[in-house]
């Protein structure tokens, strides 16, 4: 088997059984089993499972940051973003419950900050606010939605996601730009 081949199908069996069972339920030799290889191609690739699951977000997230696109809202960019995470909720709700939970944060962490990040300095064209104050508003936004998602996948992800989302944006529109407005004003005051 070619390498990237090899590396792509332990991963995607992985996700497929984490899709099924609780992380503390896959061992390496189901695994192996299942792409039919032996245990040291899959330690050749990877030193345990919980690196199976860090290059998962890792990837996930590289995604986001060659993916955005200035053209959308920061809600159609994040719900883009959090595709892999819809595509596999079980999987996802398994990693929360899991020791891998801070895994799953960084992953969240990331996308939030890598979609609201250019977003905000979309807004901020033309307006005078301070480069600090426009990261303050970006990590306001990147725990909110951090934690929203948390919450989400606590309660059991009963609820639509597009739906929560969509309904933030709602009550929140112009938050943002006010924000980079108050910054330009409290730069002169300041």
């Amino acid at each position: 088997m070619a390498q990237p081949y090899t590396r792509k199908k332990i991963r995607d069996v992985f996700v497929q059984m984490l899709n099924e069972r609780p992380l503390n339920k896959i061992t390496v030799k189901d695994i192996v089993t299942a792409c039919e290889i032996n245990r040291n191609t899959f330690y050749y690739y990877y030193a345990d499972l919980y690196a199976i699951i860090s290059e998962i977000f890792q990837t996930e997230l590289q995604k986001v940051i060659d993916e955005y696109n200035d053209t959308r809202s920061w809600e159609e960019s994040f719900l883009v973003a959090t595709e892999f995470a819809l595509e596999n909720k079980k999987a996802i709700y398994h990693v929360y419950n899991s020791m891998q939970r801070e895994e799953l944060e960084k992953y969240l962490l990331g996308i939030a900050g890598n979609v609201m990040t250019p977003y905000v300095e979309t807004v901020s064209r033309g307006i005078p606010a301070s480069d600090g104050d426009k990261r303050i508003i970006v990590a306001f936004y990147q725990c909110a939605l951090t934690e929203m998602v948390l919450h989400w996948v606590a309660s059991g992800m009963r609820e639509e996601p597009e739906k929560i989302i969509r309904r933030i944006g709602l009550l929140f529109n112009g938050n943002i730009e006010m924000s980079l407005r108050r910054s330009a004003e409290l730069n002169d005051t300041w």
